[in-house]
């Protein structure tokens, strides 16, 4: 698991080393992974309220295969949906560190050849369209010079 990236998890409990419970719970925090957990009846209501707040999703044993399959249908639907919100917060992470370098350069700017701040956001705009690039490539120059 650690080298790997996994969409879905079925752990059988009990493991040959234990009772799957803490791994289960460890998948599910440490991974993106849809982790669904089959757990003796006797056990499922009491083991279903432990692993609850970590995310995984629990069966009793035995169980029907139509329980089985709406499960994994419902682990893959929430993995889809999280890797949306993932790749949403990667572009906003992407954003907001280009804002920050856009800044910097716009206070280099400001503080080296004496621009307001309308100014050196122009200039960093305009640099950007006449050189075909993005407004980061350009902010990351002018700090690199003026640095």
């Amino acid at each position: 698991m650690v080298d790997s990236a996994f969409d879905l998890i079925l752990v059988n409990a009990p493991l040959p080393d234990g009772m799957g419970i803490d791994f289960a719970m460890e998948a599910c925090t440490e991974s993106d992974a849809g982790v669904l957990l089959l757990i003796k009846s006797e056990m499922h209501e009491e083991t279903y309220y432990k692993v609850l707040p970590s995310g995984v999703i629990t069966l009793p044993k035995p169980t029907s295969t139509q329980a089985l399959s709406q499960s994994l249908r419902v682990l893959c639907a929430i993995r889809e949906r999280l890797r949306g919100v993932r790749q949403h917060q990667t572009t906003v992470e992407e954003k907001i560190e280009e804002l920050r370098l856009v800044n910097r350069a716009k206070w280099l700017l400001i503080e080296c050849l004496h621009m307001t701040e309308p100014d050196a956001h122009r200039y960093i705009t305009r640099q950007a369209m006449e050189e075909r690039t993005s407004k980061r490539e350009i902010a990351e120059n002018i700090i690199r010079t003026y640095q």
